[in-house]
C-alpha cells in the first residue's frame, strides 16, 4: 500500500477506487481509537460537510430505518444523502443520493480528491470502513441532511467524528463482543456515549438499555425521546420510528410511502424465494415471525456470529438446512 500510494502521488499509475479498498483488510483484530479522529481533523477544513447530520446507532434495523427516513426527506424536495453498509452487491449501495446509489464517477472524484487531501500515513492506516466514511462524506457533502449509519459501536465509530444534530438509537442487542464488550451493559454504553443533544431511542428488548442510555443523556444534558412499541413487525415499526424522526426535522406531514425497496430485508426476489441478510439472533427472531412454516433454510455465517443461537430460533419452521460454503477466512 505504501509504495502504491507513493506511485500515485509521482503520477506513475492510476489507483481506482476498488484496487484501492481491496488493498485494505476489512477487519482489524484491534481498534485504533485515536486514528480515524486525528485524520478527520487534519482535513475537516477541506471538505463541506451536509447542513444537518442525522446518526443511527443500534445493533439491528438501522438499514431500514434510515432508509425510510432519507426517503421521505429526499420525497419532501431536500437534496439527501443515506451512508450505510455493508453492500450486498456493489460498494455504490453504500452512499444513496437523491434517490438512487451514487455512480462510480462519483466515487472515483471523491477518492481522488481523498488520495490528493489525506496526510500519506492516514492513506496508508484508515481502514476499510473508516476511509470509505471520509468517501461518503465527501459525496454527500452537498445535501440538505445525510442520515450517517454507524458501523461498529457508536462512541468510537468512524462515523462520531461528525457534528451530528440527532440520535436514533435502534434496537440494541448483543453483537461483535469482541470489539464491544461481552455485557449488554458494555455494549449499551459505548453506543448510547455517541449521544448528541436529542436522541430517538426505538423499541428495545431489554429494559436495561434505557434505563443506561437516559443515564447517559443526563450525564450530557441531552434530550433523550423513548418510542413506545406499537408492532411485532420490525420493518413497520422501524417505518414508524422514522416518522417519528421527521418530527424533530420540522416534518408533520408523516406519510411515507411503501414505495421503498429495502435489498436483502425480507427481500422477495422469487415468488417463494425470500432473501434476509439478518446475522444475529435479534435478527433471526425478527425474521422468524416472516417465513412459513417447513421452509428450506439456504445459509452460512462468519465464524465470529453466534450462528448457534441464530439456526436454533429459526429451527421451528426449518425442514432442511442447505450451508452455502463460502471460500473466506472469516
Amino acid at each position: 500500500m505504501k509504495d502504491f500510494i507513493r506511485q500515485k502521488r509521482k503520477g506513475e499509475t492510476k489507483l481506482i477506487l476498488t484496487e484501492f479498498l481491496n488493498r485494505k483488510p476489512l477487519y482489524y483484530k484491534e481498534i485504533d481509537y485515536d486514528r480515524m479522529p486525528n485524520c478527520w481533523e487534519r482535513v475537516k477544513n477541506s471538505f463541506k460537510t451536509p447542513k444537518q447530520i442525522i446518526h443511527i446507532i443500534g445493533t439491528n434495523g438501522k438499514g431500514s430505518t434510515g432508509r425510510f427516513l432519507a426517503y421521505y426527506l429526499y420525497k419532501m424536495g431536500f437534496k439527501v444523502g443515506h451512508y450505510s453498509s455493508p453492500h450486498i452487491l456493489k460498494f455504490n449501495e453504500r452512499v444513496w443520493k437523491n434517490g438512487s446509489d451514487v455512480d462510480d464517477l462519483s466515487l472515483e472524484k471523491a477518492h481522488n480528491f481523498l488520495l490528493n487531501t489525506l496526510p500519506k500515513r492516514c492513506l496508508e492506516e484508515l481502514s476499510y470502513f473508516e476511509y470509505t466514511t471520509l468517501l461518503g462524506m465527501r459525496v454527500l457533502g452537498d445535501v440538505d441532511y445525510i442520515i450517517l449509519e454507524a458501523g461498529l459501536g457508536g462512541e468510537f465509530d468512524a462515523t462520531n467524528v461528525f457534528q451530528k444534530d440527532l440520535t436514533i438509537f435502534t434496537p440494541i442487542d448483543f453483537d461483535h463482543q469482541n470489539f464491544l464488550g461481552d455485557t449488554l451493559e458494555k455494549i449499551v454504553t459505548t453506543k448510547c456515549n455517541a449521544i448528541s443533544s436529542k436522541a430517538i431511542l426505538a423499541p428495545q428488548i431489554y429494559d436495561e438499555v434505557l434505563e443506561i442510555c437516559q443515564k447517559i443523556a443526563d450525564k450530557k444534558g441531552s434530550r433523550l425521546y423513548p418510542f413506545p412499541k406499537q408492532s411485532d413487525n420490525f420493518l413497520e415499526t422501524n417505518l414508524k420510528v422514522a416518522q417519528f424522526a421527521s418530527r424533530f426535522l420540522g416534518m408533520f406531514d408523516n406519510q411515507i410511502t411503501n414505495e421503498v425497496r429495502l435489498k436483502g430485508r425480507l427481500e422477495k426476489i422469487k415468488k417463494n424465494i425470500i432473501i434476509d441478510v439478518g446475522h444475529n439472533p435479534l435478527s433471526a427472531k425478527a425474521v422468524l415471525n416472516h417465513i412459513p412454516k417447513n421452509s428450506i433454510l439456504i445459509y452460512n455465517s462468519f465464524a465470529d456470529k453466534d450462528f448457534e443461537t441464530v439456526l436454533s430460533i429459526l429451527k421451528s419452521k426449518i425442514k432442511k438446512v442447505e450451508i452455502l460454503e463460502i471460500n473466506d477466512e472469516r
